[in-house]
């Protein structure tokens, strides 16, 4: 095991080895898992996000802006054909519990979509660091994207600055948005990822990150699977829902990570979660 995995977690209690997995959580803040799953696997997780996102632009507070061109959609696991799929795979099973501990909660499934004319997000985290990650330099939470297009140059592709999950600084607007006189630090560090249909990718939402210029007219949707460890509170931003005969289909395994109401009948989402500093784009 790594130096930095959930009190208590031995290799017995993981699927697979995941060891370096967590160890790259900790220095580089993000990791990943190569060909998870089938590109046709990939096709039809992109044909699930592209009906939601025509539904939720069909309605007010369906999708909110992440900058200009650029939109974030939140969904219910039982809009997602693939959902028992990913949630169960054993390296994103292995990943949560090492990293956070047995008891993880599922708390947000969504998708990015920037489409053509997507600018350059400002440098941010996506909330501010918790005080467990502060003083004890513990993840409380992951967030996990999968591709639904293989990632090209033009496409706008994620920006991650390695080992910034740690920065902390009084000068970051609402403890998310470094000033722009630390922007020579993210671009120094800055490495652009182009993940292919089928893979997987999990980080730390504290490295500091953003989306890229899409220079091409093709969208590039990104699936998000957002989970808590017991002291995160990430999911209080979040509705997450299921239907009682969908729920009670669930493998019990999954169920009991699954962080959800059960309700009747499924509500739209109108998602809570808005990131005021990247409306705009950067400035």
């Amino acid at each position: 095991m790594s130096p930095h995995p959930y009190p208590g977690v031995t290799p017995t209690d993981l699927d697979v080895d995941v060891s370096s997995d967590v160890a790259a959580l900790y220095s580089d803040g993000i990791t990943a898992r190569k060909g998870a799953f089938s590109p046709e696997w990939a096709d039809r997780l992109r044909e699930d996000i592209e009906a939601a996102f025509r539904e939720a632009l069909a309605r007010p507070g369906g999708a909110v802006g992440r900058g200009p061109h650029r939109y974030y959609v939140e969904m219910h696991p039982e809009q997602l054909r693939g959902f028992v799929d990913l949630v169960d795979h054993p390296w994103v099973r292995s990943v949560c519990t090492a990293a956070l501990g047995p008891d993880y909660r599922i708390v947000e499934l969504g998708f990015d979509v920037p489409l053509e004319g997507a600018v350059n997000q400002p440098w941010h985290r996506d909330f501010p660091m918790p005080e467990e990650t502060r003083a004890e330099r513990r993840l409380t939470s992951l967030a996990f994207n999968v591709t639904a297009v293989d990632t090209e140059e033009d496409m706008g592709p994620f920006e991650i600055a390695p080992g910034t999950q740690w920065d902390d600084s009084p000068e970051f607007g609402h403890g998310m948005f470094p000033p722009r006189s630390h922007y020579s630090r993210y671009e120094e560090r800055a490495v652009r990822k182009f993940p292919r249909r089928g893979d997987i990718s999990a980080r730390t939402a504290l490295t500091i990150h953003r989306g890229t210029r899409n220079d091409s007219a093709k969208s590039r949707p990104v699936l998000v699977l957002g989970v808590d460890g017991p002291e995160a509170a990430n999911g209080d931003r979040h509705d997450t829902a299921a239907t009682r005969a969908y729920w009670e289909a669930l493998p019990e395994r999954v169920r009991r990570h699954l962080d959800c109401a059960v309700v009747d009948v499924l509500e739209p989402v109108t998602q809570k979660h808005t990131i005021e500093g990247l409306v705009m784009g950067e400035a």
